[in-house]
Protein backbone atom coordinates (compact mmCIF):
# COMPACT_ATOMS: atom_id res chain seq x y z
CA UNK A 1 0.00 0.00 0.00
CA UNK A 2 1.55 3.44 -0.68
CA UNK A 3 0.56 5.96 1.16
CA UNK A 4 1.03 10.28 0.07
CA UNK A 5 1.62 13.23 1.91
CA UNK A 6 1.58 17.20 1.16
CA UNK A 7 4.62 18.74 3.27
CA UNK A 8 3.43 16.33 6.12
CA UNK A 9 -0.05 16.28 5.82
CA UNK A 10 -2.15 13.90 4.11
CA UNK A 11 -2.65 14.33 0.33
CA UNK A 12 -6.35 14.81 -1.09
CA UNK A 13 -7.88 13.83 -4.17
CA UNK A 14 -7.41 17.42 -4.92
CA UNK A 15 -3.76 17.48 -4.53
CA UNK A 16 -3.11 14.56 -6.28
CA UNK A 17 -5.27 15.43 -9.18
CA UNK A 18 -3.37 18.47 -10.12
CA UNK A 19 -0.04 16.70 -10.63
CA UNK A 20 -1.92 13.83 -12.54
CA UNK A 21 -3.92 16.17 -15.06
CA UNK A 22 -0.90 18.42 -15.43
CA UNK A 23 2.37 16.19 -16.11
CA UNK A 24 5.07 19.19 -14.84
CA UNK A 25 7.44 17.90 -12.11
CA UNK A 26 10.06 16.03 -11.03
CA UNK A 27 10.76 13.56 -8.18
CA UNK A 28 13.79 11.42 -6.34
CA UNK A 29 12.90 7.89 -5.36
CA UNK A 30 14.83 6.41 -2.32
CA UNK A 31 14.95 3.73 0.24
CA UNK A 32 14.92 4.59 4.01
CA UNK A 33 16.44 1.77 6.37
CA UNK A 34 16.13 3.60 10.09
CA UNK A 35 14.99 7.01 9.06
CA UNK A 36 18.21 6.63 6.88
CA UNK A 37 19.20 7.14 3.15
CA UNK A 38 21.99 6.41 1.24
CA UNK A 39 23.51 8.84 -0.84
CA UNK A 40 20.73 11.34 1.09
CA UNK A 41 23.01 14.31 -0.43
CA UNK A 42 23.09 13.24 -3.51
CA UNK A 43 18.80 13.27 -3.58
CA UNK A 44 18.61 16.35 -2.36
CA UNK A 45 20.77 17.94 -4.64
CA UNK A 46 18.75 16.39 -8.13
CA UNK A 47 15.13 17.95 -5.78
CA UNK A 48 17.04 21.28 -5.41
CA UNK A 49 18.38 21.65 -9.00
CA UNK A 50 15.85 20.28 -10.91
CA UNK A 51 13.65 22.90 -8.82
CA UNK A 52 15.25 25.74 -10.14
CA UNK A 53 15.80 24.65 -13.68
CA UNK A 54 11.78 23.70 -14.05
CA UNK A 55 10.14 26.36 -12.06
CA UNK A 56 12.75 28.95 -11.28
CA UNK A 57 12.43 28.11 -7.58
CA UNK A 58 14.76 27.90 -4.42
CA UNK A 59 14.12 24.46 -2.72
CA UNK A 60 16.28 24.48 0.44
CA UNK A 61 17.13 21.04 2.42
CA UNK A 62 15.39 21.84 5.39
CA UNK A 63 11.93 21.87 3.68
CA UNK A 64 12.14 18.48 1.91
CA UNK A 65 13.52 16.90 4.86
CA UNK A 66 11.30 18.53 7.16
CA UNK A 67 8.31 16.57 4.33
CA UNK A 68 9.77 13.22 4.44
CA UNK A 69 10.53 13.26 7.93
CA UNK A 70 6.04 14.24 8.83
CA UNK A 71 5.57 11.60 6.24
CA UNK A 72 7.14 9.28 7.82
CA UNK A 73 6.10 10.13 11.04
CA UNK A 74 2.24 10.16 10.49
CA UNK A 75 2.92 6.72 8.56
CA UNK A 76 4.67 5.18 11.23
CA UNK A 77 7.17 4.12 9.24
CA UNK A 78 10.90 3.72 9.57
CA UNK A 79 11.63 1.66 6.25
CA UNK A 80 10.26 2.76 3.33
CA UNK A 81 10.65 3.58 -0.43
CA UNK A 82 10.34 6.89 -0.48
CA UNK A 83 9.40 9.10 -3.19
CA UNK A 84 9.98 13.00 -3.12
CA UNK A 85 7.83 14.71 -6.17
CA UNK A 86 7.85 18.32 -6.66
CA UNK A 87 5.82 20.13 -8.61
CA UNK A 88 3.15 23.19 -8.40
CA UNK A 89 -0.47 22.79 -7.76
CA UNK A 90 -1.79 26.07 -9.58
CA UNK A 91 0.20 25.35 -12.27
CA UNK A 92 -1.21 26.14 -15.82
CA UNK A 93 -0.02 24.99 -19.07
CA UNK A 94 -2.01 27.87 -20.78
CA UNK A 95 0.51 30.21 -18.45
CA UNK A 96 3.30 27.85 -18.40
CA UNK A 97 5.74 30.83 -17.48
CA UNK A 98 3.95 32.32 -14.38
CA UNK A 99 5.56 32.31 -11.05
CA UNK A 100 4.36 29.91 -8.50
CA UNK A 101 5.00 28.14 -5.15
CA UNK A 102 6.20 24.48 -5.46
CA UNK A 103 4.46 22.00 -3.29
CA UNK A 104 6.85 18.81 -2.17
CA UNK A 105 4.51 15.46 -2.27
CA UNK A 106 6.08 12.24 -0.35
CA UNK A 107 4.79 9.05 -0.64
CA UNK A 108 6.01 6.38 0.77
CA UNK A 109 5.51 1.90 0.32
CA UNK A 110 6.83 -0.79 1.34
CA UNK A 111 10.79 -1.27 1.55
CA UNK A 112 11.86 -2.91 -1.49
CA UNK A 113 15.49 -4.76 -2.42
CA UNK A 114 16.36 -5.34 -6.29
CA UNK A 115 15.92 -8.67 -7.63
CA UNK A 116 19.38 -10.60 -8.10
CA UNK A 117 17.72 -12.52 -10.92
CA UNK A 118 20.05 -11.86 -14.02
CA UNK A 119 18.02 -9.90 -17.06
CA UNK A 120 17.96 -10.35 -20.34
CA UNK A 121 17.15 -6.79 -22.09
CA UNK A 122 16.43 -5.58 -25.44
CA UNK A 123 17.20 -2.35 -27.11
CA UNK A 124 15.18 0.31 -28.23
CA UNK A 125 16.30 3.81 -29.81
CA UNK A 126 15.03 5.97 -27.49
CA UNK A 127 16.54 9.34 -25.72
CA UNK A 128 14.13 10.95 -22.62
CA UNK A 129 13.54 14.45 -22.98
CA UNK A 130 15.99 17.11 -20.45
CA UNK A 131 17.67 13.41 -19.44
CA UNK A 132 19.88 15.22 -16.55
CA UNK A 133 16.30 16.02 -14.91
CA UNK A 134 14.12 12.69 -13.20
CA UNK A 135 10.54 14.39 -14.10
CA UNK A 136 7.50 12.69 -14.46
CA UNK A 137 7.23 12.12 -17.72
CA UNK A 138 7.64 8.33 -17.40
CA UNK A 139 5.03 7.20 -19.82
CA UNK A 140 7.83 6.09 -22.60
CA UNK A 141 9.57 4.27 -20.30
CA UNK A 142 7.03 2.34 -18.48
CA UNK A 143 5.58 1.54 -22.24
CA UNK A 144 8.84 0.43 -23.62
CA UNK A 145 9.41 -1.57 -20.22
CA UNK A 146 6.18 -3.29 -21.05
CA UNK A 147 6.65 -3.86 -25.03
CA UNK A 148 10.10 -5.35 -23.99
CA UNK A 149 8.54 -7.67 -21.47
CA UNK A 150 5.56 -8.86 -24.17
CA UNK A 151 8.52 -9.66 -26.50
CA UNK A 152 10.21 -12.13 -24.32
CA UNK A 153 12.83 -10.35 -22.53
CA UNK A 154 12.79 -8.73 -18.88
CA UNK A 155 13.78 -4.64 -19.52
CA UNK A 156 14.22 -2.33 -22.30
CA UNK A 157 18.06 -0.72 -22.81
CA UNK A 158 17.80 2.53 -25.10
CA UNK A 159 20.43 3.62 -27.62
CA UNK A 160 20.81 7.35 -28.58
CA UNK A 161 20.27 8.33 -32.45
CA UNK A 162 24.52 7.38 -32.81
CA UNK A 163 23.64 3.94 -31.45
CA UNK A 164 25.16 4.15 -28.20
CA UNK A 165 23.62 2.96 -24.69
CA UNK A 166 22.48 5.05 -22.26
CA UNK A 167 20.36 4.10 -19.41
CA UNK A 168 17.49 1.32 -18.92
CA UNK A 169 13.94 2.15 -17.94
CA UNK A 170 14.23 2.89 -14.98
CA UNK A 171 17.73 2.24 -13.75
CA UNK A 172 21.54 2.63 -15.15
CA UNK A 173 23.94 0.29 -16.74
CA UNK A 174 27.55 -0.31 -16.57
CA UNK A 175 30.08 -2.89 -17.87
CA UNK A 176 33.19 -4.92 -16.97
CA UNK A 177 36.08 -5.69 -19.38
CA UNK A 178 38.08 -8.19 -16.90
CA UNK A 179 40.28 -5.10 -16.37
CA UNK A 180 37.91 -2.31 -15.23
CA UNK A 181 34.33 -0.94 -15.10
CA UNK A 182 32.93 0.97 -18.36
CA UNK A 183 30.44 3.42 -17.88
CA UNK A 184 28.25 4.49 -21.03
CA UNK A 185 29.15 7.55 -22.46
CA UNK A 186 25.34 9.46 -23.46
CA UNK A 187 22.95 11.33 -22.49
CA UNK A 188 21.38 10.05 -19.79
CA UNK A 189 19.76 10.42 -15.78
CA UNK A 190 22.80 10.02 -14.18
CA UNK A 191 21.64 8.05 -11.36
CA UNK A 192 22.10 7.77 -7.08
CA UNK A 193 22.98 4.38 -7.33
CA UNK A 194 25.75 5.11 -10.08
CA UNK A 195 27.27 7.82 -8.65
CA UNK A 196 27.45 5.78 -5.44
CA UNK A 197 28.98 2.87 -6.97
CA UNK A 198 31.15 4.97 -8.73
CA UNK A 199 32.76 6.29 -4.96
CA UNK A 200 32.87 3.11 -3.63
CA UNK A 201 34.63 2.04 -6.51
CA UNK A 202 37.12 4.34 -6.37
CA UNK A 203 37.55 4.21 -3.30
CA UNK A 204 38.42 0.31 -3.43
CA UNK A 205 40.66 1.34 -6.26
CA UNK A 206 39.15 -0.33 -8.95
CA UNK A 207 39.63 1.00 -12.56
CA UNK A 208 36.92 2.59 -14.05
CA UNK A 209 36.66 5.04 -17.38
CA UNK A 210 33.46 6.66 -19.18
CA UNK A 211 33.31 5.42 -22.58
CA UNK A 212 30.97 5.09 -25.24
CA UNK A 213 29.26 1.79 -25.75
CA UNK A 214 27.22 0.28 -28.69
CA UNK A 215 25.07 -1.90 -28.41
CA UNK A 216 26.26 -3.79 -31.66
CA UNK A 217 30.01 -3.26 -30.46
CA UNK A 218 30.12 -4.69 -27.34
CA UNK A 219 33.09 -7.42 -28.33
CA UNK A 220 35.74 -7.50 -25.41
CA UNK A 221 33.00 -7.06 -22.59
CA UNK A 222 32.68 -9.84 -20.41
CA UNK A 223 29.42 -8.70 -18.09
CA UNK A 224 27.27 -5.74 -17.44
CA UNK A 225 24.87 -5.19 -14.51
CA UNK A 226 22.26 -2.50 -13.40
CA UNK A 227 22.02 -0.21 -10.31
CA UNK A 228 19.49 2.03 -9.35
CA UNK A 229 18.11 3.12 -5.83
CA UNK A 230 16.78 -0.65 -4.77
CA UNK A 231 20.19 -1.94 -5.39
CA UNK A 232 22.61 -4.38 -8.29
CA UNK A 233 22.03 -6.75 -10.31
CA UNK A 234 23.46 -8.59 -13.40
CA UNK A 235 22.64 -8.44 -16.81
CA UNK A 236 22.02 -11.66 -18.71
CA UNK A 237 22.02 -10.83 -22.39
CA UNK A 238 21.33 -7.83 -24.63
CA UNK A 239 19.78 -8.48 -28.06
CA UNK A 240 21.62 -11.56 -29.29
CA UNK A 241 24.04 -11.24 -27.34
CA UNK A 242 24.72 -13.63 -24.45
CA UNK A 243 26.97 -11.75 -20.90
CA UNK A 244 27.98 -14.78 -18.96
CA UNK A 245 27.31 -13.10 -15.10
CA UNK A 246 30.39 -12.40 -12.71
CA UNK A 247 29.66 -13.38 -9.23
CA UNK A 248 33.18 -11.72 -8.45
CA UNK A 249 32.70 -8.54 -9.80
CA UNK A 250 29.31 -8.69 -8.34
CA UNK A 251 30.70 -9.23 -5.36
CA UNK A 252 33.34 -5.94 -5.16
CA UNK A 253 29.98 -4.02 -6.94
CA UNK A 254 28.01 -5.13 -3.33
CA UNK A 255 30.94 -3.85 -0.93
CA UNK A 256 31.62 -0.98 -2.70
CA UNK A 257 27.97 -0.14 -2.60
CA UNK A 258 27.66 -0.90 1.29
CA UNK A 259 30.29 0.96 1.73
CA UNK A 260 28.57 3.76 1.14
CA UNK A 261 27.26 5.75 3.77
CA UNK A 262 23.87 5.87 5.18
CA UNK A 263 22.32 9.60 6.14
CA UNK A 264 19.80 10.01 8.63
CA UNK A 265 16.58 12.63 7.56
CA UNK A 266 17.95 14.77 10.64
CA UNK A 267 17.03 18.36 10.54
Amino acid sequence: MTVAFLDGRPAGADDLAALALVNYGHFSSMQVRGRAVQGLELHLHRLKAATRELFDVRLDDTRILGAMRAALDAAGMDDASLRATVYARGFDHAQPDRDLPVDVLVSLGPPREADQCPAWVKTYAFQRPLPHIKHVGTFPLFQLRRQARREGVDDALFVDAKGRISEGSVWNIGFWDGRQVIWPQADALRGTAERLLQAGLAEAGVQQRHAPVEARGLAGIRAAFAANATGIWPIAGIDETTLRPDPALMATLAAALRSQPWRPLAA
